[in-house]
């Protein structure tokens, strides 16, 4: 083994310590080298952190006055580590060369090895090569030798640099010469054994003679020492002062290289970071993010990486505080042979563990309440406290909690060789995203690879630098500057799509972030057999924190083999998809915004605008008495001389006949379009309601519902019970509860008790049917209980917060009054009112 240092040059300058102590495996860096530092991307050198090319001059401060000399001695250090590297690379090109002599000889004789065109393919432009370098070491070494500061070498790098254009060469017919390799290799068993075993010379002042590396590794590092070369340039000029003779060659040199990096190298997406296996190829990380998986039933946060030639999935090891950390591979599948399975495929859904609806819903409750404790506690202290940290680290239990078990949507991946993997994820967006960058990649020509330990060792070690998703996205791991997101109602009207190039059945979802992943809110209707559909749907989407809405376009798959399978399978073919930023500033004006989403040669017209929380909480009185509206349900019910106002007796009937099953209903937002319809009917008590009821979507009408009890001029449960409904549900001891909250229905007038009790004993039927619909009491409970209990403006004035905070607060307990009801066991009107069991208090 050689003792000879291996120096890596880095762009923030010669890490002169490291050179004593990083120690290559031997003269020719055969074991699988990965430079960690962001700069081993050609693209990457060429280019600064915001994709600006890197200003070769070094930054000011650098070179105080005074400190020429120590520039100086810097600079000398930097050339002679890179010397020591350039006498290992020229024996590397050596060894290369050497067979290419005794190979020519044979191709003209009656056995030829190899033909004279494929020596020609294999060593293109190597002898070039080897003299350009071996004239550069030949020049540089004396001078480093007899070093002052008269000493000049900028115009060896000048000169170095000028003569890349052998270098273009050689990297457009790379590919092409690792290929013929390859194959000359499989039919000539004598080249074979020649370059699998090419002898490099190790440095003159190392005791080992040589070192067995393979040709493929050798023919890779021509491309590796391109960036070697850029790199070193900005270490000179960082440690040459600028009215130094070498200042301006050095400047020269970096920006022909720099041009030169550029060039050769535009395809490459600059994101993407190279790491180098023991073969030479340019392994690079194309994308990265967290998932859950399911193992073994259970659930668990992975970290998944997607190269260019194979998935790996790791986890983060636990470490000890300060120590560095690293993931651990779970394992990890070539591209060439991977499938994505369907259910057909799959023998059976392997039972995954899911937490009941209520508890998803009790950790965002939760989540919102430290929020909030938060804020109050930033005021307090300044931000500056135990406390706080306390909170900080009880928010990223939760949330992080979440996230682990809020995805539902499949995603399964298949090795042809072996095992099928499973990752839950809660969007569909998302899911089509990881599916689109693996298919891109396997269009090209991949060949299975397979990593020995130390080869996944070190790139699973690589993963930790290279990633570009660095925390799971949760809100304690963001900046206290960015966005909270917006709270409230965004109104969305889906216009119209065109740029499909064939008639098909088209229909939309739209997705909002909330909590740190994706959700789906709202779905259009399906417009069949067209290339411009034209939807002109508007829908009301409650945001929580939301910052992005995202919009995909389906073909609605009616194969009647592919339904009725999992649950969340979703079947339909995603025809496009995008996002847009939710901007506060844009969005919150009073006017709507119109705006254009292009993907994927397919364009989707939509327009939106926004009312915040406290806007959107205000009750207001119909100015008129007719209708029913925004008019009191005291004086409707006299009206109309019923126990139950008609519209809650009519939705409730027609949601029981035909909406019990659909999943999501009350959720789901119905058709703004729709619903203005059914108001206007409702209002005018037009003769053909109940025609209307039948054609019209269950989810307008169920929208038609939430609606009327939104408009009350005062809440169902009224403003006067109301401060009693939030100390009654606060009452820990359960008889005390049960007396108080049976009391506090019993005050109610009758018309809102009437109804209140309709609506109850109807909800708990829909609860029924929840292994269908997706619709627990604890998700119809958060629907509906700030609907019936959210205090009119007057009663709720002096109580106005951030709107986070009310939503956090009161709507929370709004939530649990209502499902402190629908877990009660049935309850008469008549058994209520007589009951003596209950005690009388004053309210």
């Amino acid at each position: 083994m050689s003792s000879h240092p291996d120096f890596n040059y880095n762009t923030d300058g010669y890490d002169g310590d490291a050179a004593e102590d990083r120690k290559s495996q031997d003269g020719s860096e055969t074991m699988p080298f990965i430079d960690e530092s962001p700069t081993m991307s050609p693209q990457l050198c060429a280019r600064g952190p915001d994709g600006e090319a890197v200003s070769p001059t070094p930054p000011e401060g650098l070179l105080p006055g005074g400190d020429t000399e120590k520039g100086l001695e810097m600079k000398k250090l930097v050339l002679s580590g890179f010397l020591a590297s350039e006498e290992i690379y020229i024996n590397q090109l050596e060894a290369l060369l050497l067979p290419m002599r005794p190979l020519k000889a044979t191709a003209t004789t009656s056995q030829p090895v190899l033909t004279n065109q494929q020596i020609e393919t294999i060593f293109y432009k190597i002898q070039d090569i080897f003299e350009i370098h071996k004239e550069f070491y030949d020049a540089l070494y004396p001078n480093i030798q007899q070093w002052d500061d008269k000493v000049t070498v900028g115009h060896l790098f000048q000169k170095l640099a000028s003569q890349l254009g052998v270098y273009k060469a050689f990297v457009d017919n790379y590919k092409v010469a690792v290929e013929t390799a390859e194959k000359c290799s499989q039919a000539n068993s004598q080249f074979q054994k020649i370059s699998e075993n090419l002898k490099v010379k190790g440095p003159k002042d190392s005791k080992d003679c040589t070192t067995s590396v393979t040709m493929e590794a050798l023919l890779y590092k021509p491309i590796d020492r391109v960036t070697r070369s850029t790199l070193v340039l900005h270490d000179l000029l960082k440690h040459t002062p600028k009215d130094h003779p070498d200042f301006p060659l050095l400047q020269d040199a970096l920006r022909i290289s720099q041009n030169f990096l550029s060039s050769i190298n535009e395809e490459i997406d600059p994101r993407r970071t190279a790491v180098t296996t023991p073969k030479g190829e340019a392994r690079q990380l194309v994308k990265d993010g967290f998932l859950v998986e399911v193992s073994e039933g259970s659930r668990k946060l992975r970290h998944v990486f997607l190269f260019t030639d194979l998935l790996l999935c790791a986890k983060m090891k636990k470490t000890a505080v300060g120590k560095h950390q690293q993931y651990d591979c779970k394992w990890y599948i070539p591209l060439a042979d991977l499938t994505f399975q369907t259910l057909d495929d799959s023998d059976s859904c392997p039972h995954v563990q899911t937490l009941p609806e209520h508890e998803i819903e009790e950790m965002k409750t939760k989540i919102s309440a430290i929020k909030s404790e938060i804020q109050k506690e930033k005021k307090a202290l300044k931000g500056q406290s135990r406390a706080l940290e306390r909170l900080r680290k009880k928010m990223n239990e939760q949330e992080s909690c979440l996230l682990l078990h809020s995805p539902m949507i499949p995603f399964r991946i298949h090795n042809k060789h072996g095992k099928s993997y499973l990752f839950l994820l809660s969007s569909d967006y998302e899911r089509s995203e990881w599916r689109e960058a693996i298919q891109k990649l396997q269009k090209k020509d991949l060949q299975a690879c397979v990593l020995s330990s130390v080869e996944l060792q070190v790139l699973t070690g690589s993963c930790f630098k290279l990633r570009t998703v660095h925390n799971i996205p949760v809100t304690s791991n963001k900046d206290d500057e960015e966005s909270p997101g917006l709270y409230g109602f965004l109104h969305v009207i889906v216009h119209s799509a065109k740029g499909f190039k064939q008639s098909a059945n088209l229909y939309c979802t739209l997705e909002v972030d909330s909590f740190g992943y994706f959700v789906s809110k709202a779905k259009t209707r399906v417009f069949r057999d067209t290339t411009e559909p034209q939807w002109n749907e508007e829908f009301e989407i409650e945001l929580e924190g939301s910052q992005c809405l995202r919009i995909l376009c389906y073909e609605k798959c009616y194969d009647k083999s592919k339904l009725n399978k999992d649950d969340n399978e979703i079947v339909d073919k995603i025809m496009g998809k995008g996002q847009v930023q939710l901007d506060p500033q844009t969005v919150q004006s009073k006017n709507w915004h119109m705006d254009v989403i292009e993907m994927n040669g397919i364009k989707v017209e939509f327009s939106m605008k926004f009312t915040s929380r406290d806007l959107s909480l205000k009750r207001t009185p119909s100015k008129k008495q007719s209708g029913v509206f925004g008019v009191k349900i005291s004086v409707v019910t006299k009206r109309e001389r019923s126990k139950v106002p008609y519209i809650v007796r009519q939705c409730i009937e027609e949601v029981e006949k035909r909406g019990i099953e659909e999943v999501g209903i009350y959720r789901i937002s119905g058709v703004a379009t729709d619903i203005q319809a059914l108001k206007a009917a409702f209002d005018t008590n037009t003769k053909d309601i109940l025609v209307m009821l039948s054609d019209m979507d269950i989810n307008a009408i169920a929208g038609t519902l939430k609606l009327y009890f939104r408009e009350l001029p005062e809440p169902l449960l009224t403003d006067r019970l109301y401060p009693a409904f939030m100390e009654g549900i606060a009452l820990s001891d359960p008889a005390a509860k049960e007396n108080c909250m049976m009391h506090l229905l019993r005050s109610l007038p009758d018309p809102n008790l009437i109804t209140f009790l309709t609506l109850l004993e109807h909800l708990k039927r829909v609860a029924e049917k929840e292994p269908v619909n997706k619709m627990s009491l604890h998700n119809l409970a958060t629907v509906f209980g700030p609907t019936l209990l959210r205090p009119s403006e007057e009663s709720n004035k002096g109580h106005i917060t951030l709107a986070s905070d009310i939503w956090s607060h009161d709507v929370m307990a709004q939530v649990q009054v209502l499902l402190y009801y629908l877990q009660h066991p049935p309850i008469s009107f008549t058994e209520l009112k007589r009951n003596t069991l209950y005690f009388s208090t004053d309210v």
